[in-house]
């Protein structure tokens, strides 16, 4: 199967190529083009409505540990963490929602204030692709099992920065559950 990052890299020159050819000056198609990005965004936030009710729906309580790896450059220890199934789902949700309308804001400054529309076009098809491959999504509302690639915690995507993953291992979980101070000073 073709790697997400290849298959967006793929659109984006393609949808590059395209744009040069639409007539933005022309104010009819201009007003069709912020409609799809419009729709695109409008059909996104309803994945992720529709989301969050199959996962206030099914309510998983299975507990899930994990070490959440400390942010890069803090100093800081990784630290533990102990939740549910739902909790984690709701969490990853509400990155997603922010994420997305944090993209719909940038889009705003660069089509509004600065006049671009080139980016229109890849903008209403790139998010969407995006939010058909999330793992929520995948789970729940494919209804495909949450094993492999789908197990939580998730993996984060693979960065030049190389900021860890979350950890499940036993080993792992002791030693921060051990090392981790919690906000309690010590003396």
């Amino acid at each position: 199967m073709v790697s997400p990052q290849i298959t967006n890299l793929a659109i984006i020159v393609v949808m590059m190529q395209v744009s040069k050819k639409v007539p933005f000056d022309n104010p009819d198609v201009l007003l069709i083009v912020r409609g799809v990005y419009i729709l695109s965004n409008v059909i996104i936030l309803g994945l992720y409505l529709y989301t969050q009710a199959q996962i206030k729906k099914k309510n998983d309580l299975a507990t899930l540990k994990y070490v959440e790896p400390a942010p890069l450059g803090s100093g800081e220890e990784a630290r533990p963490v102990t939740t549910t199934n739902s909790e984690y789902d709701k969490g990853q949700l509400r990155q997603l929602i922010k994420s997305q309308f944090m993209g719909v804001g940038m889009m705003g400054v660069m089509h509004l204030y600065f006049k671009y529309t080139n980016p229109l076009l890849i903008q209403s098809i790139i998010p969407l692709k995006g939010a058909f491959e999330s793992n929520l999504v995948k789970i729940h509302v494919f209804g495909k099992p949450a094993t492999g690639d789908l197990a939580r915690p998730f993996k984060a995507a693979t960065s030049f920065l190389g900021q860890g993953q979350a950890k499940t291992d036993k080993a792992s979980l002791e030693n921060a559950e051990k090392n981790w101070r919690g906000g309690v000073k010590e003396e």
